[in-house]
């Protein structure tokens, strides 16, 4: 455990230097900022106002920004230390492959959702010194989500990295990975669903065994808890599964995906060559 945390730390240090980290956490406090700037809080949409209208805006905003970031700043962590040779040295040191391995994992997820749960943290304080009523249970689902969403991402991006031979061909698969999970969002299913008139149970189904459909639900139905926005596909929600079932679901699956996939990239890892 001690070399794991030791790992851990070496490599939230690295990310504190690492360009990417700056650009990432000026994107997500910089959306924060910008949405107190332009005043949302005192604009009125389906009877949300204040704090509550920001930070559903800022997870609709995370949903499109937060996985690719992941992606692509987590796949190089395997890829790129294969190809500069890194692992000669790591392998004569006394820490074991596990360590390295989940050293690196939990300190890529701190280093990740930090600046992401800073950002939510410092709009309720900033909130709250307006005199503004903080929706706490918005806060901390909303929180839960994203630690989820990062969670399975973070797994998908160190799977990715284990199974690729070179980092540009890990940055291309977590691209294309990225592309195909949004495109399936709407564009796809819905196409499937006109031209061969399958069944919307069906399609729904399908639509909510992809994670970034499972967190875009869950947040939506935290201010439309009868998902009218959502059309007709919420009878199918509501009525099979609930909606605190539904939210158990969302907070579970997503984070299931990014473990068992970053064991499955573990299992690589261990059994490739890594000289």
């Amino acid at each position: 455990m001690k070399n794991l945390f030791l790992t851990a730390r070496l490599d939230v240090t690295e990310s504190l230097r690492a360009r990417w980290f700056l650009l990432y956490t000026m994107v997500f406090g910089g959306i924060v900022a910008l949405l107190m700037v332009f005043g949302l809080t005192e604009s009125q949409v389906m009877g949300f106002t204040g704090l509550s209208r920001l930070l559903v805006t800022y997870i609709q905003l995370s949903m499109a920004i937060l996985p690719i970031f992941i992606l692509i700043s987590t796949v190089r962590s395997v890829a790129s230390d294969r190809e500069a040779g890194v692992f000669e040295y790591m392998l004569s040191l006394p820490v074991s492959i596990g360590a390295w391995y989940w050293g690196r994992f939990l300190g890529r997820f701190v280093a990740i959702f930090a600046p992401v749960f800073l950002a939510m943290a410092a709009a309720a304080v900033w909130g709250g010194l307006k005199g503004l009523p903080i929706p706490w249970k918005h806060f901390f689902v909303y929180s839960a989500l994203l630690l989820s969403l990062s969670i399975c991402f973070l797994g998908l991006g160190f799977l990715i990295s284990a199974l690729a031979r070179s980092s540009d061909v890990a940055q291309s698969a977590a691209f294309m990975l990225w592309l195909v999970l949004l495109l399936f969002l709407d564009l796809i299913l819905l196409g499937i669903m006109l031209k061969e008139r399958v069944s919307p149970e069906l399609i729904v189904g399908i639509s909510l065994m992809n994670p970034l459909q499972v967190f875009r639900t869950a947040a939506m139905a935290l201010f439309d808890p009868q998902l009218v926005l959502l059309g007709p596909a919420a009878f199918t929600i509501l009525d099979r599964v609930g909606p605190d079932a539904y939210l158990v679901w969302a907070f579970l699956y997503p984070a299931m995906i990014g473990i068992v996939a970053a064991a499955i990239g573990f299992w690589r890892f261990k059994s490739s060559d890594l000289v």
